[in-house]
């Protein structure tokens, strides 16, 4: 499903939600618990609007990486944004596991402290890094990335998906390599990836973990925005196919195609697939 049909979908249920909300004297802005986990969530926001539905926030992703993730592990999380995703790493790793999360826009860099702050437990098992991903630690930062997406019909906002660019004046360029020589106590079990088209970006500064660790990724493949930053999705297989990894779909972890063609072809314009990549 195109993610400009989910936000649809979104808008007219928090259509419905908000008219109720309104007569019983609340706002959009709330705290809330869900499946033990606190947030401080705006439900005039996509992201938090799935999760404060429950369950609805890419629950297949959830499901993976319950399946995926082992306890006292070290996963990363690479576009943590609020820290849906983030949190629930924090659970499956136990208290002896670890998780890294990395977010480069100041806007959901800091939802994500907050979220944090507001699960102590979970938050000890987390390490934050406010870092844009990339191929060396001197390279440049993007201005803004999409990191926004707003249940509301507002100027600006990306063609396809619906998104909203956020700042990144406080984030730093950072390889993954670099960042894990310095602070990874133990291999990568698991990465998250999901950065909306600079997946490559990404992995030009991770080759070191992905040819010495190995780990099991749950990502996601969206050709049009990869194309948005000037990469493409035989790219971003090339970083896969020659270290021993096939992809899987992330629901039925049935084997996919590792021809750059026949992957194209599962994938429609403005679409996205998930999957899970693995060394056979």
């Amino acid at each position: 499903m195109k993610t400009a049909t989910k936000i649809a979908i979104a808008r007219a249920l928090h259509h419905l939600v908000r008219s109720g909300r309104s007569l019983a004297g609340r706002t959009d802005r709330g705290i809330f618990s869900r499946r033990g986990v606190v947030y401080d969530l705006d439900l005039s926001q996509g992201i938090d609007f799935a999760i404060y539905l429950g369950g609805m926030f890419e629950r297949n992703t959830a499901i993976a990486l319950s399946q995926l993730s082992e306890p006292s592990s070290l996963v990363l999380d690479i576009g943590a944004n609020i820290g849906a995703h983030t949190l629930h790493l924090a659970s499956l790793v136990g208290p002896t596991g670890r998780v890294m999360a990395f977010e480069p826009t100041d806007y959901a860099f800091g939802k994500l402290r907050r979220n944090l702050d507001l699960n102590p437990p979970l938050a000890s098992r987390v390490e934050a890094f406010h870092c844009f991903l990339t191929a060396s630690d001197q390279a440049s930062v993007p201005d803004a990335i999409y990191s926004s997406w707003p249940l509301a019909a507002e100027a600006g906002l990306h063609a396809k998906h619906l998104g909203r660019e956020m700042k990144t004046d406080l984030a730093q360029a950072r390889s993954l390599d670099s960042l894990l020589s310095e602070r990874a106590d133990r291999k990568v079990q698991l990465v998250k990836l999901d950065v909306d088209g600079f997946e490559c970006d990404v992995l030009r500064g991770a080759t070191s973990m992905l040819r010495d660790m190995r780990p099991i990724f749950v990502m996601e493949l969206a050709p049009y925005v990869l194309e948005e930053r000037g990469a493409s999705l035989d790219q971003l297989v090339s970083y896969f196919i020659p270290n021993g990894y096939r992809f899987y779909d992330e629901r039925t972890q049935k084997p996919l195609p590792s021809n750059v063609k026949e992957l194209q072809r599962l994938v429609g314009d403005g679409e996205s697939i998930n999957v899970i990549a693995r060394v056979t």
